[in-house]
């Protein structure tokens, strides 16, 4: 419990001294392997403790109310650079930045107020953001959902249902949502179950998503045999360490200028 405290403590004071941090992995098109944009994750760079994992701190900040300053502080930040990389480097015109947002932050914070005045103070063109919210966020209250979701993108900005496939949305439900985007979990796609029964969902999924015009995004990419595999049942875009892990901003600028040749955008 002293351990809890303290680091509650440490990270109300994180956010105001600077230690949040951005790191950034790219998603690519599955027939290219081009980039076609990046998800943005927020790491905490500790004056002791070094490095603190997502894992034990966004808990944290979920319960503490933390989550909603600390969530600001992630889509404001993601839009800012992804706008410098596309002011920098013509093969960042285009790219996507994603974003995950919390149950508490879509249910309590102004999130729509809060995205139109970053996009306007940023000048990113809303398309290029994308905002990845769980299936658990969608079912928590269904009128607030489709109402909130419905302003965003008359924003003009992406929604990406992440973790697709574990949580309990109707395949009813997805038609009438605004929705961009499907992120299939990693647990489909990567070890021993994405064989046979699992390969049998992805497909489906991907069957449901084209008759509704969604593009399909799969997580936890770590082989080849797993990328080939996504091939066949032509899945759109891949994100996972076999392209490359989450990076810092130098980083993933580096890798940006690596892709002069590629389609900027695509289907991002």
């Amino acid at each position: 419990i002293l351990e809890a405290i303290s680091l509650e403590a440490d990270l109300r004071q994180a956010l105001t001294r600077g230690e949040l941090l951005l790191h950034y992995q790219p998603i690519v098109g599955v027939q290219t392997e081009h980039i076609e944009g990046f998800e943005a994750l927020v790491r905490w760079n500790h004056p002791v403790r070094g490095l603190v994992p997502p894992a034990q701190f966004i808990p944290l900040a979920e319960e503490t109310g933390l989550i909603l300053p600390l969530g600001r502080f992630v889509i404001s930040e993601a839009c800012r650079q992804m706008r410098i990389w596309q002011q920098q480097l013509p093969q960042a015109n285009g790219l996507s930045i994603s974003v995950n947002v919390s149950c508490r932050q879509f249910v309590k914070d102004g999130l729509v107020e809060h995205v139109a005045g970053v996009l306007a103070e940023t000048g990113l063109d809303p398309a290029c953001l994308k905002l990845e919210l769980t299936e658990s966020v969608l079912m928590h209250n269904a009128r607030h959902t489709a109402r909130e979701l419905n302003r965003l993108k008359a924003l003009g900005v992406k929604i990406a249902i992440d973790d697709f496939g574990t949580g309990y949305s109707s395949l009813a439900y997805l038609r009438q949502l605004p929705i961009d985007h499907l992120k299939i979990d990693r647990s489909f796609i990567s070890g021993q179950g994405a064989n046979g029964e699992s390969r049998e969902i992805v497909k489906s999924i991907i069957t449901l998503a084209r008759s509704l015009g969604i593009t399909v995004i799969a997580e936890g990419v770590e082989r080849a045999d797993e990328l080939e595999r996504l091939r066949d049942v032509d899945c759109d875009n891949a994100q996972g360490f076999m392209f490359s892990r989450p990076v810092d901003k130098e980083a993933a600028g580096r890798l940006i200028r690596d892709i002069a040749d590629a389609a900027c955008g695509g289907r991002a």
